[in-house]
């Protein structure tokens, strides 16, 4: 079944069943799925055909999933937009995308004010909080929806990602994908009716979206939503909310066990502690088994354009394969690749290549960029890997310079382009650096023009107000000179011995 499908098998067999919770409102099955129909009624209502690209901004909340349901339901593409981005970054999203309608939380009106002809671009707003008109749609009983036949290769979510050129790329995911990275992930995670899956991270990521809560919805369980990461309410949901499975970047991790309080937590139904989006290192997977025996830790690792769905660390493996990112997941296949697309032996590092159901359609009105990444059916992920003797993955590097900032992808070109921005700035490049909470964070090395003068405060200043706050430099070094080879490319190599 297409997880559409799936949701009104869920409505129908258990129709009392908890769907979502969140901020003390829970919502069945039953009535999610007449919230989602109205939804995709409204939208049938206004004219809107198969994959019409629907905007949808919002901070997390049970009406994010909502939203994605109408769209599934309706054969529309739902398009979350990331709500830490800059204004520039907004504006570029809107207009590549050729989006319909935009749905968007009030909190989020201070962005949009800055992003020309945020309102009026649109066909159709429904605007969440304040007159919440979206909530006035999904209560009245008098739309209809007409339910159709929605094929498997239609695309039916959008995700932006940040791109080597600095400009984002749409990743077009399929009905027939979604379904594939459910059933892919139920299977690798045992998921069943019963689980109440923790969300903390941001469901427009595609990891809390794809990885977490759908597949946990379509085996029939139920999401417990926070707006984002507290450490004091991430506790107190894990406790009293009766959490099965709890998702969490290394940072997260991190922070919650230096707390002493979480120690000291009753966690009787938690059985599953899942990890991913940067390396967890060994004291930390090491401190989760010791203080949690009973509850089973696995490691997550996919893309985007794979779902994101590639392989996984089980929890027999996590301390004696420390750093891997696992085995294969069911009906996928993994390899690691040279320049011409050949297997390497084990040991060997070459490029993860991905082949499966849940692998992309391809790059949203971006040709090239689609057919380089996708060559005879495999995904060419940009990573850099190794297998080993015993079949398990382990990243080595990121081909294209990516830095892995608690999760968040930062490309330095996108920062690079808003430093050459600066008046007073000759050159300018971006590596990453060890941070002990986020992993990585970005790091600018700058040459001024002669005569002129800026402080570390002032390039980072100008910077925010032109990227989101996860891809401003962490540090700025005034450099004289950056380190080139006989053909000019600067040698970022160079600046991370340094």
């Amino acid at each position: 079944m297409s997880v559409a499908e799936k949701l009104a098998y869920h409505a129908k067999q258990q129709p009392n069943h908890l769907i979502t919770q969140f901020n003390g409102r829970n919502t069945t099955y039953a009535e999610f799925y007449e919230q989602a129909k109205r939804l995709a009624g409204y939208f049938q209502l206004k004219g809107y055909q198969k994959e019409d690209i629907i905007a949808v901004y919002l901070n997390n909340s049970d009406y994010f999933l909502v939203c994605y349901y109408a769209c599934q339901l309706g054969g529309f593409s739902v398009m979350p937009v990331n709500t830490k981005l800059a204004a520039p970054e907004v504006e570029y999203i809107f207009t590549h995308s050729e989006a319909k309608a935009l749905i968007y939380d009030t909190e989020m009106e201070s962005i949009l004010n800055e992003v020309p002809e945020a309102f009026t671009r649109f066909k159709d707003y429904l605007q969440v909080g304040g007159k919440d008109t979206f909530a006035e749609v999904i209560v009245d009983k008098s739309i209809q929806f007409k339910e159709q036949k929605i094929e498997d290769d239609t695309t039916t979510v959008v995700f932006y990602t940040s791109g080597t050129t600095g400009k984002p790329k749409g990743v077009m995911l399929t009905v027939g994908n979604v379904e594939a990275a459910a059933e892919i992930w139920g299977e690798s995670m045992g998921l069943n009716g019963d689980d109440r899956m923790q969300i903390v991270t941001p469901l427009f990521h595609c990891a809390a979206s794809h990885v977490l809560s759908i597949p946990v919805i379509y085996a029939g369980g139920t999401i417990v939503i926070e707006e984002a990461f507290s450490k004091e309410l991430t506790m107190n949901t894990l406790e009293q909310e009766n959490i099965t499975i709890f998702f969490g970047v290394p940072a997260m991790y991190s922070i919650l066990l230096n707390t002493p309080r979480m120690r000291e937590l009753q966690l009787p139904n938690l059985r599953l502690f899942t990890y991913g989006a940067a390396p967890m290192p060994y004291e930390l997977v090491k401190k989760v088994k010791t203080l949690y025996p009973n509850v089973k830790v696995q490691n997550l690792y996919g893309q985007t354009e794979n779902s994101p769905a590639a392989t996984s660390l089980l929890d027999h493996q996590a301390l004696e394969k420390i750093g891997s990112v696992g085995a294969p997941l069911p009906r996928t296949q993994v390899q690691v690749v040279d320049e011409f697309g050949k297997p390497l032996p084990v040991g060997l590092v070459g490029e993860i290549v991905v082949k499966g159901p849940q692998v992309m359609k391809g790059y949203l009105k971006n040709e090239e960029a689609t057919t380089r990444t996708l060559k005879d059916g495999w995904l060419y992920s940009g990573d850099l890997g190794r297998f080993d003797e015993d079949g398990l993955l382990y990243i080595v590097d990121r081909k294209k310079d990516m830095i892995n900032r608690s999760g968040e992808n930062v490309y330095p070109v996108e920062v690079e382009e808003v430093l050459y921005q600066i008046p007073e700035l000759l050159e300018g490049a971006v590596i990453g650096i060890p941070h002990e909470i986020y992993g990585e964070v970005p790091k600018a090395f700058v040459v001024l023009k002669e005569g002129q003068q800026l402080s570390e405060q002032d390039i980072i200043a100008f910077c925010s107000k032109r990227l989101a706050k996860y891809k401003l430099p962490h540090e700025v070094e005034l450099v004289g000179s950056l380190p080139r080879n006989a053909s000019g490319k600067v040698l970022k190599n160079v600046l991370r011995n340094k």
